[in-house]
Protein backbone atom coordinates (compact mmCIF):
# COMPACT_ATOMS: atom_id res chain seq x y z
CA UNK A 1 0.00 0.00 0.00
CA UNK A 2 1.38 3.26 -1.34
CA UNK A 3 1.62 6.06 1.57
CA UNK A 4 -1.88 8.49 1.02
CA UNK A 5 -3.20 11.16 2.65
CA UNK A 6 -6.01 10.08 5.53
CA UNK A 7 -9.67 10.82 4.68
CA UNK A 8 -12.28 10.92 7.38
CA UNK A 9 -14.70 8.78 5.81
CA UNK A 10 -17.54 8.95 3.67
CA UNK A 11 -18.99 12.98 4.02
CA UNK A 12 -22.35 13.29 2.02
CA UNK A 13 -24.23 11.25 -0.92
CA UNK A 14 -25.79 13.31 -3.72
CA UNK A 15 -28.88 11.89 -5.60
CA UNK A 16 -31.03 13.29 -8.47
CA UNK A 17 -34.65 13.35 -8.21
CA UNK A 18 -37.24 14.80 -10.53
CA UNK A 19 -39.64 16.09 -7.85
CA UNK A 20 -37.72 17.61 -4.83
CA UNK A 21 -41.28 18.45 -3.10
CA UNK A 22 -41.84 14.33 -3.32
CA UNK A 23 -38.75 13.94 -2.01
CA UNK A 24 -38.76 16.16 0.88
CA UNK A 25 -42.21 14.24 1.93
CA UNK A 26 -40.05 10.93 1.56
CA UNK A 27 -37.36 11.99 3.68
CA UNK A 28 -39.13 14.12 6.34
CA UNK A 29 -42.55 12.49 6.33
CA UNK A 30 -41.79 8.66 5.55
CA UNK A 31 -37.82 8.10 7.36
CA UNK A 32 -38.19 11.26 9.64
CA UNK A 33 -35.43 13.36 8.75
CA UNK A 34 -34.85 16.95 8.60
CA UNK A 35 -34.21 19.08 5.62
CA UNK A 36 -31.17 20.91 7.01
CA UNK A 37 -30.01 23.04 3.78
CA UNK A 38 -32.08 24.41 1.12
CA UNK A 39 -29.56 26.03 -1.79
CA UNK A 40 -28.76 25.56 -5.28
CA UNK A 41 -26.45 23.25 -7.43
CA UNK A 42 -23.48 25.72 -7.36
CA UNK A 43 -22.30 24.05 -10.50
CA UNK A 44 -25.88 24.49 -12.01
CA UNK A 45 -27.24 28.01 -10.72
CA UNK A 46 -31.42 27.20 -10.74
CA UNK A 47 -31.06 23.87 -10.12
CA UNK A 48 -32.14 22.65 -6.59
CA UNK A 49 -29.53 21.05 -4.02
CA UNK A 50 -31.43 20.01 -0.63
CA UNK A 51 -29.56 18.02 2.11
CA UNK A 52 -31.77 15.91 4.33
CA UNK A 53 -29.99 14.18 7.23
CA UNK A 54 -31.27 12.14 10.48
CA UNK A 55 -30.36 14.55 12.58
CA UNK A 56 -31.41 18.50 12.82
CA UNK A 57 -27.54 19.51 12.64
CA UNK A 58 -26.82 17.70 9.54
CA UNK A 59 -23.13 16.35 10.56
CA UNK A 60 -21.24 15.13 7.39
CA UNK A 61 -21.12 11.13 7.15
CA UNK A 62 -25.38 11.33 7.87
CA UNK A 63 -26.14 13.44 5.11
CA UNK A 64 -28.21 12.61 1.85
CA UNK A 65 -28.65 15.53 -1.20
CA UNK A 66 -30.80 15.85 -3.76
CA UNK A 67 -30.29 17.69 -6.86
CA UNK A 68 -33.40 18.21 -8.97
CA UNK A 69 -33.85 17.46 -12.43
CA UNK A 70 -37.47 17.00 -13.51
CA UNK A 71 -36.64 15.35 -16.76
CA UNK A 72 -34.23 13.12 -15.87
CA UNK A 73 -35.46 9.57 -15.27
CA UNK A 74 -33.37 6.99 -16.35
CA UNK A 75 -32.01 3.27 -16.28
CA UNK A 76 -29.38 2.81 -13.56
CA UNK A 77 -25.82 2.06 -15.37
CA UNK A 78 -22.29 2.35 -15.40
CA UNK A 79 -21.49 5.61 -13.25
CA UNK A 80 -24.45 5.42 -11.37
CA UNK A 81 -25.38 4.09 -7.89
CA UNK A 82 -27.16 1.15 -7.51
CA UNK A 83 -27.96 1.18 -4.02
CA UNK A 84 -26.74 3.08 -0.55
CA UNK A 85 -27.53 1.76 2.80
CA UNK A 86 -28.32 3.00 6.15
CA UNK A 87 -27.40 1.36 9.69
CA UNK A 88 -29.62 0.28 11.65
CA UNK A 89 -28.55 -1.12 15.44
CA UNK A 90 -30.10 -5.02 15.36
CA UNK A 91 -32.63 -7.21 13.63
CA UNK A 92 -35.19 -5.94 15.97
CA UNK A 93 -35.13 -2.29 14.77
CA UNK A 94 -34.91 -3.60 11.34
CA UNK A 95 -38.24 -5.21 11.61
CA UNK A 96 -39.92 -2.28 13.01
CA UNK A 97 -38.61 -0.07 10.09
CA UNK A 98 -40.49 -2.50 7.79
CA UNK A 99 -43.41 -2.55 9.92
CA UNK A 100 -43.28 1.39 9.48
CA UNK A 101 -42.10 1.44 5.72
CA UNK A 102 -45.45 -0.66 4.71
CA UNK A 103 -47.45 1.38 7.29
CA UNK A 104 -46.10 4.04 4.91
CA UNK A 105 -47.41 2.39 1.61
CA UNK A 106 -43.98 1.86 0.79
CA UNK A 107 -43.05 -1.53 -1.03
CA UNK A 108 -40.24 -3.31 1.41
CA UNK A 109 -38.40 -6.79 0.90
CA UNK A 110 -38.82 -9.15 2.94
CA UNK A 111 -35.43 -9.32 6.21
CA UNK A 112 -32.59 -10.91 3.81
CA UNK A 113 -29.40 -12.73 5.28
CA UNK A 114 -26.65 -11.26 3.66
CA UNK A 115 -24.12 -13.19 5.92
CA UNK A 116 -21.99 -10.11 7.45
CA UNK A 117 -25.67 -8.46 8.31
CA UNK A 118 -29.42 -8.73 7.67
CA UNK A 119 -31.45 -6.04 5.47
CA UNK A 120 -33.98 -4.45 3.95
CA UNK A 121 -34.46 -2.51 0.70
CA UNK A 122 -37.03 -0.38 -0.62
CA UNK A 123 -37.08 2.45 -3.10
CA UNK A 124 -37.44 6.28 -2.98
CA UNK A 125 -40.21 7.81 -5.58
CA UNK A 126 -37.90 7.84 -8.03
CA UNK A 127 -37.12 4.63 -7.57
CA UNK A 128 -33.14 4.77 -5.82
CA UNK A 129 -32.62 1.96 -4.04
CA UNK A 130 -32.51 2.01 -0.16
CA UNK A 131 -31.09 -0.77 2.16
CA UNK A 132 -31.02 -0.51 5.84
CA UNK A 133 -28.89 -3.05 7.38
CA UNK A 134 -27.32 -4.55 10.80
CA UNK A 135 -24.28 -4.08 11.74
CA UNK A 136 -24.04 -7.79 13.07
CA UNK A 137 -22.68 -10.24 12.64
CA UNK A 138 -19.81 -8.19 10.61
CA UNK A 139 -17.11 -8.81 7.92
CA UNK A 140 -15.37 -10.87 10.22
CA UNK A 141 -17.46 -13.74 9.13
CA UNK A 142 -16.05 -15.49 6.11
CA UNK A 143 -18.59 -17.04 3.70
CA UNK A 144 -16.80 -21.11 2.98
CA UNK A 145 -15.90 -20.02 -0.96
CA UNK A 146 -16.41 -15.81 -1.39
CA UNK A 147 -17.98 -14.80 -4.25
CA UNK A 148 -19.31 -18.21 -5.00
CA UNK A 149 -23.40 -17.19 -4.40
CA UNK A 150 -24.39 -14.18 -6.39
CA UNK A 151 -27.33 -12.37 -4.43
CA UNK A 152 -29.95 -9.94 -6.05
CA UNK A 153 -31.65 -8.08 -3.53
CA UNK A 154 -34.91 -8.67 -5.19
CA UNK A 155 -34.19 -12.42 -6.32
CA UNK A 156 -36.96 -12.75 -3.46
CA UNK A 157 -39.61 -10.06 -4.56
CA UNK A 158 -41.43 -7.46 -1.90
CA UNK A 159 -43.71 -8.73 0.91
CA UNK A 160 -46.52 -6.45 0.02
Amino acid sequence: MTDTPPTTGLHHVTNICTDIDETVAFYEDVLGWHTVKRTQNYDDPGTKHYYFSPTPAGEPGAVVTYFEYPNSRGAPGPGASHHFAFGVDDEATLREWQEHLRDQGVRVSAVKDRTYFKSIYFSDPDGLVFEFATAEPGFTVDEDTPGETEIDPFEEGYED
